[in-house]
């Protein structure tokens, strides 16, 4: 009995997931901790003439060209002003390496499968299929993104959008 009382401590503790949070706004949003690649604070940024409004640019990042994604913008959210206290958060999105651009970032979040509950259905007017569900952090709840969703429909809209076939290869290089 013991064998397999032992057996099964690694299998939960496999399926607790870890989700690193951070803010736009008052709002707290995670993303699968083992997407992030790196977290680095605000620096210049390129912006890419004829690309949607929440691509703000491009960064150089050790030789390699990073579209950055401004998810306030992406959301629909306010634009501001942005300090060196922003922060870019590098993901690894399939073989692409894509900079989100966030208020702050906030802490680590370990979620295990009971504690995730599904997006509310708000009705045909809100698209929130880019949402993986909902879970506590402390006293407020963090929207759990698919990241893949979200930026996938951000690069359909980048080839859709920009009017020269060089912007929108500059825009997608990784």
């Amino acid at each position: 009995m013991e064998e397999s009382a032992t057996a099964e401590k690694p299998k939960s503790a496999v399926s607790v997931s870890q989700f690193l949070t951070f803010s736009l706004g008052q709002e707290e949003y995670g993303i699968e901790l083992l997407k992030v690649q790196e977290i680095k604070g605000y620096s210049a940024i390129t912006p890419i003439p004829n690309t949607p409004h929440h691509i703000k640019g491009v960064m150089n990042l050790r030789g390699s060209v990073i579209p950055i994604v401004d998810l306030r913008i992406r959301f629909g959210m306010d634009a501001i002003e942005y300090t060196k206290f922003h922060v870019i958060i590098l993901i690894n999105v399939g073989a692409k390496v894509i900079g989100l651009l966030v208020d702050a970032v906030s802490d680590v979040l370990n979620v295990g499968p009971d504690d995730i509950r599904p997006a509310p259905d708000f009705g045909a007017h809100a698209d929130t299929r880019f949402i993986s569900g909902m879970a506590s952090a402390g006293d407020k709840v963090a929207v759990l993104l698919d990241i893949e969703t979200l930026l996938s429909e951000a690069d359909l809209a980048v080839s859709g959008e920009a009017n020269s076939d060089e912007a929108a290869i500059t825009v997608q290089a990784s």
